[in-house]
Protein backbone atom coordinates (compact mmCIF):
# COMPACT_ATOMS: atom_id res chain seq x y z
CA UNK A 1 0.00 0.00 0.00
CA UNK A 2 1.02 3.60 -0.52
CA UNK A 3 2.89 5.11 2.38
CA UNK A 4 4.32 8.62 2.64
CA UNK A 5 6.43 9.62 5.64
CA UNK A 6 7.49 13.23 6.10
CA UNK A 7 10.29 14.53 8.27
CA UNK A 8 12.43 17.61 8.72
CA UNK A 9 9.98 20.04 10.23
CA UNK A 10 10.75 22.07 13.32
CA UNK A 11 11.08 25.51 14.83
CA UNK A 12 13.09 28.10 12.94
CA UNK A 13 13.51 31.85 13.14
CA UNK A 14 12.22 34.11 10.40
CA UNK A 15 14.70 34.26 7.56
CA UNK A 16 15.93 30.75 8.27
CA UNK A 17 15.76 27.58 6.24
CA UNK A 18 14.46 24.04 6.55
CA UNK A 19 14.62 20.99 4.34
CA UNK A 20 11.67 18.63 4.42
CA UNK A 21 11.88 15.04 3.26
CA UNK A 22 9.21 12.55 2.28
CA UNK A 23 10.03 8.89 1.90
CA UNK A 24 7.54 6.99 -0.24
CA UNK A 25 6.82 3.30 -0.52
CA UNK A 26 4.28 0.95 -2.04
CA UNK A 27 4.51 2.17 -5.64
CA UNK A 28 6.98 2.90 -8.43
CA UNK A 29 8.10 6.28 -7.22
CA UNK A 30 9.60 7.69 -10.42
CA UNK A 31 6.36 7.15 -12.36
CA UNK A 32 4.33 9.52 -10.22
CA UNK A 33 4.03 13.22 -9.71
CA UNK A 34 4.79 14.13 -6.11
CA UNK A 35 3.57 17.25 -4.38
CA UNK A 36 3.83 19.19 -1.17
CA UNK A 37 0.83 20.86 0.44
CA UNK A 38 0.51 22.79 3.66
CA UNK A 39 -2.24 23.71 6.08
CA UNK A 40 -2.02 26.56 8.54
CA UNK A 41 -4.29 26.79 11.59
CA UNK A 42 -7.77 27.88 10.58
CA UNK A 43 -6.96 27.79 6.89
CA UNK A 44 -7.58 25.38 4.03
CA UNK A 45 -4.87 23.11 2.73
CA UNK A 46 -2.93 24.78 -0.08
CA UNK A 47 -0.58 23.61 -2.79
CA UNK A 48 3.10 24.39 -2.26
CA UNK A 49 5.18 22.60 -4.89
CA UNK A 50 5.14 19.66 -7.27
CA UNK A 51 7.56 17.42 -9.13
CA UNK A 52 6.19 15.75 -12.22
CA UNK A 53 6.51 12.11 -13.16
CA UNK A 54 9.35 10.69 -15.21
CA UNK A 55 7.15 11.08 -18.29
CA UNK A 56 7.23 14.85 -17.77
CA UNK A 57 10.94 14.90 -17.12
CA UNK A 58 10.17 15.60 -13.49
CA UNK A 59 9.12 19.13 -14.26
CA UNK A 60 8.63 21.33 -11.22
CA UNK A 61 5.85 23.77 -10.39
CA UNK A 62 5.07 25.98 -7.43
CA UNK A 63 2.32 27.83 -5.65
CA UNK A 64 2.24 31.55 -6.36
CA UNK A 65 3.25 32.47 -2.84
CA UNK A 66 6.57 30.60 -3.07
CA UNK A 67 8.22 33.35 -5.13
CA UNK A 68 11.51 31.55 -5.57
CA UNK A 69 12.02 30.76 -1.90
CA UNK A 70 11.30 27.02 -2.07
CA UNK A 71 12.79 24.27 -4.24
CA UNK A 72 11.33 20.82 -4.74
CA UNK A 73 13.59 17.97 -5.76
CA UNK A 74 13.52 14.20 -5.77
CA UNK A 75 15.88 11.25 -5.55
CA UNK A 76 14.23 8.34 -7.32
CA UNK A 77 16.87 5.91 -6.09
CA UNK A 78 15.84 6.73 -2.53
CA UNK A 79 12.11 7.10 -3.22
CA UNK A 80 12.34 10.51 -1.61
CA UNK A 81 11.04 13.96 -2.45
CA UNK A 82 12.46 17.03 -0.77
CA UNK A 83 11.33 20.57 -0.15
CA UNK A 84 14.08 23.09 0.51
CA UNK A 85 12.59 26.19 2.11
CA UNK A 86 14.57 29.40 2.43
CA UNK A 87 13.82 32.86 3.76
CA UNK A 88 10.98 31.56 5.87
CA UNK A 89 8.42 33.89 7.38
CA UNK A 90 5.77 33.44 10.06
CA UNK A 91 3.24 33.02 7.24
CA UNK A 92 4.96 29.75 6.38
CA UNK A 93 3.99 28.25 9.74
CA UNK A 94 1.88 25.20 8.91
CA UNK A 95 1.77 21.44 8.77
CA UNK A 96 3.42 20.34 5.55
CA UNK A 97 2.13 17.25 3.79
CA UNK A 98 3.59 15.04 1.10
CA UNK A 99 1.09 13.98 -1.54
CA UNK A 100 0.62 11.51 -4.36
CA UNK A 101 -2.80 11.63 -5.99
CA UNK A 102 -5.29 11.04 -3.15
CA UNK A 103 -2.68 9.91 -0.65
CA UNK A 104 -1.17 12.14 2.02
CA UNK A 105 1.41 11.54 4.69
CA UNK A 106 0.89 12.36 8.34
CA UNK A 107 2.53 15.74 7.94
CA UNK A 108 5.43 17.54 9.57
CA UNK A 109 5.04 20.74 11.57
CA UNK A 110 6.95 23.84 10.52
CA UNK A 111 6.90 26.75 12.93
CA UNK A 112 8.58 30.04 12.07
CA UNK A 113 9.12 32.46 14.92
CA UNK A 114 9.14 36.21 14.24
Amino acid sequence: QVELVESGGGLVQAGGSLRLSCVASGFTFSEYSMKWYRQAPGKEREFVAGSGSSASGHSTFYGDFVKGRFTISRDNAKNTVYLQMNNLTSDDTAIYYCNRNVFYGQGTQVTVSP
